[in-house]
């Protein structure tokens, strides 16, 4: 019964921890808990939208349901192998990259991962806001700035709050999101259902290859290549022991199953419906309460919010730890706060000065996916290189076996970012019409060419991460196993 109370008032406290590594007093849990913050950050009813996301890249229902499960799957196997680094050295994501990357050299890395969560968080807050006011604009009840102004001040104290209170707290309000957005967002399928017609549906053209592949990568760019920059936040609270296939697995499911059935089902409603097509482009979530009835309105603002609240909260606490990865020195809670501040003035433009969501959302997505892509093909195949776990000490010494700045995972990052840009391209963001430099040159066909779509640079990413660091970083990795543990003290790097 004391350990019960003493969990339980633990869990009302701020987080202390930062970037040390847990104890093993602390390290509790199964592989199986992990499905609980997963789900609850990815069951979000935004998920139903990514129908009409991926029909926009002019596909079929069929080419687009094979390009999302493939994505899905493949990109959130992506975190869970990524999250056996976690329980393997029970520090953050972002720490554990020093091994790949050095202490102070793996700031660049995170310096990207802090601005990829960051405007992550903004968005899920944004989109928050602005379901809540179209809902409370078909009930009559305002819908215009103030309600606006209420819900976003809301909606960001409760995201800052879970991002600020840290683990235990994120942990108990994932499992509440995981029960009511489940049981809401099946109501919500029963009750528009009859919108749904297979004839409309399966009459959708299909699209070309290119078409294909650039829905396929978008779907990942959306869902497993935004999270593996955080996916070892989690797992690294469990202890030694656990079971890597357990860590892969259920972090896999957990993240995946909302998605993939929430996929499916607005791939029917958006192919069944060219003006609720169109509409989610403009306003995601919104645009889905246009089909309910309006006893509904209420529940479905409730299941919205909480689902993007999930997503969110999980994003500022990992931007958290990546600002002190990049370098801040100040304590978990006070980053995670500052990032507080930026998200919410991130939302503001987003809400009540920004136009062409989707085009600048999708631009957003494959710029910072690409750096993000590299990233993670270099830390898995460094991870997959080791044979023996993390020198915990030297994470945090720059003099120690991982190295300060070394240049070979640096030059491959910006070698492959520089590749991955040159062959994607983001015509509805203005601001990134300089991408898709390599298109020509390579006969790709241009910026307007079959392949300007595409997004390539992702995938090329991601590749010449993985394979540069086997076949450059294989010796470097030996050489790190094969000397002493240094001192046990950890330095605050």
């Amino acid at each position: 019964m004391a350990d019960a109370q003493t969990s339980r008032s633990r869990q009302l406290q701020v987080e202390t921890h930062g970037l040390d590594v847990i104890a093993d007093a602390e390290r509790k849990g199964t592989p199986r808990t992990l499905f609980w913050p997963w789900f609850g950050a990815n069951v979000s009813i935004l998920g139903l939208s990514y129908g009409a996301f991926a029909l926009g890249f002019g596909i079929s229902f069929w080419q687009a349901l094979v390009a999302g499960v493939i994505g899905i799957v493949f990109s959130f196997l992506l975190c869970g192998l990524i999250a056996v680094a976690g329980k393997r050295g029970s520090a953050p994501t972002m720490v554990l990259s020093r091994a790949a990357y050095g202490v102070r050299g793996n700031r660049l890395p995170s310096v990207i991962s802090w601005v990829l969560t960051v405007g992550w968080e903004t968005v899920l807050t944004a989109l928050a806001t602005m379901a809540t006011a179209t809902v409370f604009d078909r009930l009559s009840w305002g819908g215009g700035t103030d309600t606006k102004v209420v819900a976003l001040i809301i909606v960001g104290a409760l995201i800052v709050v879970g991002g600020v209170m840290g683990f235990d707290l994120i942990m108990r309000l994932q499992t509440v999101i995981t029960l009511v957005t489940a049981v809401l967002t099946v109501v919500y399928i029963a009750l528009v259902a009859d919108h749904i017609h297979w004839s409309t549906v399966s009459a959708v053209p299909a699209g070309s290859a290119q078409e294909f592949i650039g829905a396929l990568v978008f779907m990942m760019t959306g869902f497993g290549l935004g999270w593996v920059n955080a996916a070892a936040d989690y797992s690294r609270y469990l202890p030694r022991s656990s079971s890597s296939r357990g860590v892969i697995g259920w972090t896999t499911f957990g993240a995946s199953v909302a998605p993939l059935l929430l996929l499916v089902f607005g791939l029917l409603l958006a192919g069944s419906s060219t003006t609720l097509n169109k509409a989610v482009a403009a306003d995601p979530i919104g645009a889905l309460t246009t089909i309910l009835p309006t006893w509904f309105l209420v529940p479905f603002a409730v299941v919205a919010v909480l689902g993007l609240v999930g997503g969110a909260v999980l994003d500022i606490y990992s931007s958290g730890l990546a600002l002190l990865s990049a370098g801040l020195r100040v304590p978990r809670y006070l980053a995670a706060l500052v990032d507080g501040v930026l998200m919410i003035a991130g939302s503001v433009y987003i809400v009540f000065f920004a136009d062409n969501f989707l085009g600048q959302f999708m631009g957003f997505l494959t710029t910072l996916g690409v750096p993000i892509a590299a990233w993670c093909g270099i830390m898995l195949a460094d991870l997959a290189l080791r044979r023996r776990d993390y020198d915990e000490a030297d994470l945090f010494r720059p003099t120690g076996r991982y190295g300060d700045v070394p240049l070979t995972p640096l030059a491959l990052t910006l070698a492959a970012t520089a590749i991955g840009w040159g062959l994607v391209t983001n015509t509805a963001a203005s601001w990134l019409s300089w991408q898709g430099y390599l298109l020509d040159p390579l006969g790709l066909g241009g910026k307007s060419g079959a392949w300007a779509y595409a997004n390539l640079g992702v995938l090329a990413a991601l590749a010449l991460g993985f394979l540069g660091t086997l076949a450059l970083g294989r010796a470097r990795v030996q050489r790190q196993e094969e000397q002493a543990p240094g001192p046990e003290a950890v330095p605050a790097v």
